[in-house]
Parts: C-alpha cells; structure tokens; sequence
C-alpha cells in the first residue's frame, strides 16, 4: 500500500512510536474535524500522533465499546450528515460525538449498527453517492438509506466481508487527487 501511495506523489507520515495504535476503523473524519475511536485496536497515543499530524483539525477521542471499532457502527453519509446505528453503544457514541463538537451534524440512524459503515462519495458528474449495505442483507436500514433522494444510492453486498470482520470503509483508501490519465 506504501508503495501505491508514494506513486501517486502523496505526503506519507510513518507512525515509529511502537506504543501508538491507530486503526482506519477507528478514524472518523467529517471533512471539518476527527473523532477518534479508543478501541482495542486504536489508543490514545495513536490519537495524539493524528492530533500532531493534522494540527488544523480538532481531534476528539470516543471511548468504543461492544464493538471492533468506530465504524462498525457509524460514518459519513454525506457532507454533514453521519449515518449511526441504533443499539446504546452506537447512541453512546454519537452523544459523545455530539458533546465534543462545536458543530451540529444532521444524523440518520439506521436500525443495523453494520449498515451505518457506508461511503460517501461527492463525484462531480454525478453529485451525492453513497455506498450503502444491500436490502437483502439489512431491508429495514437500506429503506432508510432510500429516503435520502438526493443521493445516487448503490446497494453492496458485503455479507462475506462481514464473516472475517470487514466493512465497506474497510475495504477502501479515497484519495481525492486529479486523475493524471
């Protein structure tokens, strides 16, 4: 992945502090500030090193519990719009969320806690895309994702990924760059 990232000329920063942890799943980031999950694969010094890396963001920790991490139950479904699940632990979360940010996000709350991991996309010719859990394995949350009209929607069947404890967000690396082609 290091070498993929370098050939497309991005600015890599190496975490070599051995007692930092920082997993993707734990990482949130809203397009305005971070919120960091504290799960068994992220702590506090990991928090600090992306505190240091992105010093323009605010960088909140969320305590994560009863789940792998923060994105098992919560994502960026649109510009300002965060998609979570419904148990406590998810609703937990979002409080917390909600408590550390001087910004009011809009929320849609889905009934799946594994629904709530979905891409955002903003494609120019195309606008509002969302990458979003398939009917056939969440019905109840996809009809929620359905009432966002203004947004191409694009059901994905991820029910193998979730076997080894993978996501949508899991299995994908955005990177906002001019195609070079």
């Amino acid at each position: 992945m290091k070498r993929v990232l370098e050939s497309l000329n991005l600015n890599i920063v190496e975490m070599v502090d051995e007692n930092a942890t920082l997993d993707g799943g734990d990482v949130l980031f809203t397009g305005r500030e971070f919120f960091v999950g504290l799960s068994r694969r992220t702590n506090q010094r990991g928090a600090e090193i992306l505190a240091d890396t992105f010093k323009d963001y605010a960088v909140s920790t969320v305590p994560v519990h009863d789940s792998l991490h923060l994105k098992s139950f919560c994502s960026m479904a649109g510009p300002n719009l965060i998609a979570i699940g419904s148990s406590e632990a998810a609703q937990k979360a979002l409080k917390t969320m909600q408590q550390m940010s001087d910004h009011r996000y809009d929320k849609l709350t889905v009934p799946d806690d594994a629904a709530a991991n979905c891409i955002y996309l903003n494609i120019p010719s195309k606008g509002h895309v969302l990458l979003h859990r398939a009917p056939e394995e969440y019905p109840e949350s996809a009809k929620v994702f359905e009432k966002l009209k203004d947004h191409m929607l694009i059901p994905i069947a991820a029910t193998e990924l979730e076997k080894v404890d993978g996501s949508l967000t899991c299995c994908s690396v955005l990177i906002n760059k001019a195609s070079e082609l």
